[in-house]
């Protein structure tokens, strides 16, 4: 096939063309469920009342008819007894993002497009052709002049070996982790729980135990090492963070979502997976999590919702991002060319599940109807209802994995170039920081001074298994953009850069 064909995307069903009754139910379950939890508020506030309007007359006359009613009595003060401690003990615990942090490597790592292609041609492994592959990709891909590549990949020879794989992963976990400390001013002696997901380094002691080693947190920590989950565990760590904390009261929640190059750079001329060259480059974040009722004033965000969705039922959808030797024994990451379709098939169980928890009755209703009309009444010629998501968030964070992706969920979702800057600039700055790029890209926005007090934001990330995954957050405050420490205020003035949308993606075989 030719290495220049371009892949067109299905125009007549898109990201969102198709749905699944059994994905509406889920997300109407979900909401129906909360409901049900909610209803129990108005029955304490209506017994509140009550007591609080009785006289002493009252209560004399409760106790006479107390010794002739012994039992209905004792019965109906139980029930609200019981009603109420219900509620108490499986109410959710709300959670706060307290501050989180991105690392921004140091100007020596830096690698230019130019920079990359003169590194691969010195190498001398790669063939001709697949030279001017990776040329025509990293000019197409969306990433800038500025990325960053761990050390051992800029030698020359590169020198990819473990030692310099655990210092590329000290050098972006504890960055980070130093500038979150320094920004949220919390003890390590405070945080009870520590999640950290790191896709292809898996070291042992694992990553979450260097960490402890690091900075001595207490003994009984809860700690958690997540790997092999491609770049949608951001978020999946976000979810066991949010678990952990209904589950432990009064403490701290700290996430490190990272990837790491060194030892997965491919030197090989199997074209699938010299893709992951081209697109992914150094970059990590820090997140504090909080259940204190106390952190709710100086806390960022509150966490309303995330929605996992999973597609490894399918093999076409499990096989698309995979691990494996070449002919000649690399190991390498292929890409399977049918990335977009997958991608556009998990996007839809995704946000099929999340509509019914987000979106304003208005749209809910618009779908239903088209949805009915189409599965139900056989109206093949009714145009699917794709809703206004819009309408239910102010700001997106969508996983930068490339510009094709970025193109299509910005056709699919309707969405502006204002709501897709921060996840494009993110890309052209920064490149595929993996599970790290959501935060990179709330940080765009809150550079940007466009965080206001009660704005939604959704991020969405999508990983190899294959996984989409959402969060939903809600800013608690303004985010003044002066008070911030970031990657991106020392330059954010130059942003945005004109970077051109083109919908396609290079056949890799």
């Amino acid at each position: 096939m030719d290495d220049n064909q371009i892949e067109k995307p299905n125009v007549r069903t898109g990201f969102l063309g198709i749905r699944k009754l059994k994905y509406v139910k889920l997300g109407y379950n979900f909401f129906i469920s909360y409901f049900v939890y909610l209803l129990f508020i108005p029955l304490l506030f209506i017994y509140s009342n009550q007591l609080l309007a009785f006289t002493f007359k009252d209560l004399t006359s409760l106790w006479i008819s107390f010794k002739l009613n012994f039992y209905p009595l004792v019965l109906y003060s139980t029930l609200p007894s019981f009603l109420g401690a219900i509620y108490f003990m499986t109410r959710p615990r709300k959670v706060y993002l307290v501050d989180f942090a991105c690392y921004k490597p140091k100007q020596n790592l830096i690698c230019s497009r130019e920079k990359f292609m003169e590194l691969s041609s010195l190498l001398g492994t790669f063939k001709e052709q697949n030279l001017d592959f990776q040329r025509k990709i990293v000019e197409r891909s969306g990433l800038g002049q500025t990325t960053y590549l761990p050390e051992a990949v800029l030698r020359v020879p590169p020198n990819p070996c473990l030692a310099e794989a655990r210092k590329e992963a000290e050098m972006v976990m504890f960055g980070a982790l130093d500038e979150l400390f320094k920004k949220a001013g919390v003890s390590v002696k405070d945080i009870g729980v520590l999640v950290v997901n790191c896709s292809l380094f898996n070291p042992t002691p694992c990553l979450s135990d260097m960490i402890v080693n690091k900075y001595k947190f207490r003994g009984n920590i809860i700690t958690y090492n997540l790997s092999g989950m491609g770049c949608s565990a951001g978020v999946i760590s976000i979810d066991l963070a949010k678990r952990l904390l209904q589950v432990h009261q009064n403490t701290y929640a700290l996430v490190i979502s990272m990837e790491n190059i060194t030892q997965n750079w491919y030197y090989g001329n199997d074209r699938p997976m010299l893709l992951s060259n081209c697109l992914f480059r150094v970059g990590g974040a820090a997140v504090l999590l909080s259940n204190r009722p106390s952190d709710c004033n100086n806390s960022k965000y509150k966490l309303i919702h995330t929605v996992r969705s999973h597609k490894g039922a399918d093999d076409r959808c499990f096989n698309c991002v995979y691990q494996q030797e070449d002919d000649s024994g690399r190991v390498g990451v292929s890409i399977l060319k049918d990335l977009m379709a997958v991608a556009g098939e998990a996007l839809k169980v995704n946000i099929t599940t999340l509509g019914p928890l987000v979106l304003p009755m208005s749209e809910q209703l618009l779908f239903l109807v088209t949805l009915f009309g189409r599965k139900v009444l056989k109206m093949k010629n009714l145009k699917a209802y794709i809703p206004d998501f819009k309408l239910a968030f102010d700001h997106f964070c969508i996983h930068a994995g490339g510009r094709a992706v970025l193109d299509e969920v910005e056709k699919n979702l309707q969405l502006t170039d204002w709501h897709m800057e921060p996840s494009r600039m993110t890309l052209n700055r920064f490149g595929n920081t993996s599970s790290s790029s959501l935060w990179y890209e709330l940080a765009y926005s809150e550079a940007k001074g466009r965080m206001k007090k009660g704005d939604k934001t959704w991020q969405i990330a999508f990983g190899s298994g294959f996984k989409c995954n959402s969060a939903v957050w809600e800013a608690m405050r303004n985010i003044d953009p002066t008070d911030e420490i970031n990657p991106w205020m020392d330059e954010i003035d130059q942003f945005p850069v004109h970077v051109p949308k083109n919908s396609y993606v290079i056949q890799s075989s």
